[in-house]
């Protein structure tokens, strides 16, 4: 890895401010001072310090969000708030995007990485990932309605989704409830109800394969993933 790119993924400021910090000498590899930015350095092999302060490097950067509504699951947006503008500075740095996407007014789990090949996994049909949704319905959802949506419905484009699972919250209460899909269409959940009749109005999603939604996470707030949590997806449990 290049030197410049090297300090400035880890926060040492843009490719100019590494510029500088170069020519001043305080960039050291293995004790030797290195100020050519095109030096390539490698950070699990040799030692590297910046003013004799050791720098810590990290390739990839995995964050779970709870997305929370009025902002769009994209890294730009010439209009909306993205849940890019959520993150601190230093995540930034790392340009992560979000796996999958929520709608604007949904809310839940977001995983953010830059780990192109984790985040195929996680999107490819042929993964068959599950992923679960808290669902608030306008009306009641009736057993008709649950054995069409767990058979696959016809959504309004003519395209035939795959059978979902649906679990009643509260019994007493038909109006919430689950859904695991392993699709991600636009709109998806939203329009399968609407096949049924039904309207979502609200709209959360609680897990995706192994993951789950921290119930400590405030909305519009996030944190790097466990070891163990990487590692299930990285397992594909």
């Amino acid at each position: 890895m290049r030197t410049d790119k090297l300090l400035a993924n880890t926060g040492y400021g843009s490719r100019k401010e590494v510029k500088k910090l170069l020519k001043k000498g305080g960039f050291t590899v293995n004790g030797e001072v290195v100020k050519d930015g095109k030096v390539h350095v490698d950070p699990e092999k040799d030692t590297i310090e910046v003013f004799g302060e050791p720098v810590k490097y990290k390739e990839f950067v995995y964050l779970l969000m709870n997305k929370p509504k009025g902002y769009v699951s994209a890294t730009e947006d010439a209009k909306e708030k993205t849940v890019i503008d959520l993150l601190e500075p230093e995540e930034v740095l790392f340009q992560p995007f979000p796996v999958g996407r929520l709608d604007k007014d949904t809310t839940g789990l977001l995983l953010l990485t830059n780990d192109g090949k984790l985040a195929h996994q996680l999107t490819s049909p042929k993964k068959k990932v599950d992923k679960t949704y808290l669902v608030h319905l306008d009306a009641p959802v009736s057993q008709v309605d649950i054995d069409a949506l767990e058979s696959g419905v016809t959504l309004d484009d003519g395209y035939k989704t795959k059978p979902a699972t649906i679990d009643l919250v509260d019994p007493e209460d038909l109006t919430v409830v689950k859904i695991t899909i392993q699709e991600g269409k636009f709109h998806q959940v939203k329009r399968m109800f609407i096949t049924t009749g039904n309207k979502v109005i609200d709209l959360k999603r609680e897990r995706m394969g192994s993951l789950y939604l921290d119930p400590h996470l405030e909305r519009g707030s996030y944190r790097e993933l466990t070891g163990l949590e990487l590692a299930k997806l990285q397992k594909g449990e």
